[in-house]
């Protein structure tokens, strides 16, 4: 029986949620891999999957042994690296992945410089809204925007992001400029749908710092942040967006920055990348190179004065 097949065999039926997922995902037949669990099951002594006609659960044991045996098929895959030279040499292919706009805009240029410099490294760039997971879509780094509530990730901070409100200056000038976030209850809106929608947007008092929560509701909702700034230039309502996405349109003259006196904190931008004993180089020459390029983006970002004036 080969042990470390059975183990890998075993995690894959955790993530995909069935054996026929896993089947499909490992190219193995159905009978070959439940027979494999079972041999693994029985060197054990005990039962690790609970299996019906409409689901399968891993035992307590099985949860426990799970998780082991990730850490062990890293070390082994960590051990795999180390002998082809990977943590020696930068080399391989290296997952990065980060928001469409920010990505296109700031994290492409720097991933382009980074490779003319190592030819033996290949780049994927995941561009994405969301927030790509990257143990199950097995990234190697991030660019986050926000509040990390995941403490297993290793974060590089690269800067801070404000989040403005802004309008066309048509729309303020025919409709006024809001002075307090109440205001925006009289304005028309544009709100961007994420998958964890906000109740409302969120400010923060002058003075005192208390929490400003306003409860929007939308004249339009969006799906991409370029949409809604675009809503915004032709006056369909008033946008709240973090300032990258806005800075060019802003300073053009096709947008204004209001209320920035009641402007959240900042959210930290960071470059994060999974928790674990070792870091290949490809990995160590990439955090090296882009970090401190990012940072100065980040930093240019709200280099000139971008509020309304007067």
């Amino acid at each position: 029986m080969d042990r470390f097949e059975a183990m890998s065999m075993l995690v894959t039926v955790s993530e995909t949620g069935s054996l026929s997922a896993a089947g499909r995902a490992l190219k193995v037949p159905l009978a070959t891999l439940s027979r494999k669990i079972s041999d693994l099951e029985a060197l054990l002594g005990t039962r690790l999957l609970l299996r019906s006609t409409r689901k399968l659960t891993l035992t307590d044991a099985g949860t426990t042994y799970v998780a082991a045996a990730r850490r062990i098929l890293e070390q082994v895959e960590d051990a795999e690296q180390a002998a082809a030279g990977e943590f020696t040499a930068p080399k391989g292919e290296l997952v990065i992945t980060a928001p469409i706009f920010f990505g296109r805009r700031h994290v492409l240029p720097v991933v382009a410089d980074f490779l003319a410099l190592f030819p033996a490294i290949n780049v994927r760039l995941v561009l994405a809204d969301r927030n790509v997971s990257l143990i199950d879509d097995h990234v190697d780094m991030a660019v986050r925007i926000g509040k990390l509530p995941d403490s297993t990730m290793v974060a590089t901070q690269i800067g801070l992001m404000r989040t403005v409100v802004c309008a066309s200056p048509a729309l303020l000038d025919g409709r006024g400029v809001p002075r307090i976030p109440d205001d925006l209850l009289k304005l028309p809106c544009v709100t961007v749908d994420t998958p964890l929608p906000s109740p409302g947007w969120r400010f923060k008092a002058p003075g005192s710092g208390a929490t400003l929560d306003i409860p929007i509701v939308p004249r339009l909702s969006v799906t991409t942040t370029e949409a809604a700034a675009q809503a915004a230039i032709r006056s369909v309502g008033v946008t709240r967006l973090l300032l990258y996405q806005v800075v060019d349109t802003v300073g053009a003259g096709a947008l204004r920055i209001i209320l920035d006196e009641f402007e959240p904190d900042p959210a930290p931008v960071n470059l994060v990348h999974a928790s674990r004993g070792y870091m290949p180089l490809k990995m160590r020459r990439f955090l090296d190179f882009a970090a401190p390029r990012l940072r100065k983006a980040v930093a240019n970002v709200d280099g000139g004065d971008v509020t309304e004036p007067g």
